[in-house]
């Protein structure tokens, strides 16, 4: 009886703790206790192989911008929490709305949901030093189908497992193709220190996404600025090969998901196993904690006592066998462009 009672007992407790760092995200209130949560992950240096596996250096480079900028921690942490407002305030809750930080994702306005459509306009920066990466316009013009479909679930692939048929999310976000700057340069490669911003400078980022298509080097596919970075630097740098479905474009990385993962990361979505483990999470409710990502094409991923959504578009598997984004992260996107959110300049 008594190993019973123990039995019972530790499960009660595994089951408390297995979203314990949401539930303690949902229930914080300072700001310097989400500066601290929003800054906490721990970067894996895992070695992959060029074209094996997908690399996205958006978080080591997140943790890059900490270290040169200390004042990037609080607005992060303004904008998160100005995410955590609007979606209690969308679920009928008391938002506060009451953050201390002032300006864009501050949280000094009441985070009404924007119920809207939304759609950014779309710069492509081409930067290339051979024929190969100066992709053509049809190539550009088929990242930006991928786009569409994406976030508004209307890809032909959409076929999540029961276990999450029920949290498909529609982002209700669709991008327009607004000019295509091309720029030859003498560089191979282009690294993650955003020279290549500099090189072919932002235009107009409160209101129009600006993408860099740059062989970037080293294996990496592709990286993004969180909103709350400079605006001389916003934007997201995907490597030619991995951009659309047509062209030129590598296996297994030709099906334009690659842009949709760093445009989720430019739209304030984590990657969904947290970078990190168990304890870690990506600020989503409806996305289970994981401590790793999922490579190559699984048919089923089982970690931190549940099963991964390794199909979801932050996760790490081939383009093929990712398709979905969930309710919470729309919850997320969404609340950049409510009242006072830090992208809300794109749909005033």
């Amino acid at each position: 009886m008594n190993k019973l009672l123990l039995v019972l007992l530790t499960l009660l407790i595994l089951a408390s703790c297995h979203k314990d760092n949401e539930e303690s995200f949902a229930e914080t209130q300072s700001l310097s206790e989400l500066e601290s949560l929003v800054t906490d992950f721990e970067i894996e240096e895992i070695k992959i192989l060029k074209a094996k596996h997908k690399n996205c250096q958006s978080m080591k480079v997140l943790r890059d911008k900490l270290k040169a900028n200390p004042g990037l921690a609080r607005k992060l942490a303004n904008i998160e929490k100005h995410t955590k407002d609007y979606i209690a305030f969308k679920k009928g809750g008391n938002g506060n709305g009451n953050g201390n930080g002032g300006g864009p994702g501050g949280g000094g306005n009441e985070p009404i949901p924007f119920s809207g459509s939304v759609n950014i306009p779309v710069v492509v920066h081409v930067v290339y030093s051979n024929s190969q990466e100066n992709i053509s316009d049809a190539q550009i013009v088929s990242q930006i189908d991928v786009l569409n479909e994406d976030f508004s679930a209307s890809n032909s692939d959409l076929s999540p497992p029961a276990e999450f048929a029920g949290v498909v999310g529609t982002a209700d976000v669709s991008f327009t193709l607004d000019q295509v700057i091309r720029k030859a340069g003498d560089r191979a490669t282009w690294g993650t220190n955003d020279a290549v911003k500099s090189f072919s400078p932002v235009v107009d980022p409160a209101n129009k996404l600006n993408i860099w298509v740059a062989n970037i080097g080293g294996g990496i596919l592709g990286y993004a600025q969180f909103p709350g970075g400079s605006p001389s630097t916003d934007g997201v740098v995907v490597s030619p090969q991995y951009v659309g479905t047509t062209g030129y474009v590598s296996s297994p990385f030709d099906g334009g998901r690659t842009m949709t993962h760093e445009v989720g990361h430019y739209l304030n979505l984590r990657h969904i196993w947290g970078d990190g483990r168990c304890k870690r999470d990506d600020f989503v409710s409806d996305t289970p904690s994981s401590d790793r990502p999922n490579y190559n094409c699984p048919s089923s991923a089982f970690h931190c006592r549940s099963n991964d959504m390794y199909m979801n578009y932050m996760d790490y598997v081939d383009d093929a066998c990712m398709y979905m984004f969930s309710d919470g992260q729309v919850d997320r996107m969404r609340a950049l462009f409510s009242a006072g959110g830090a992208r809300e300049s794109i749909v005033l």
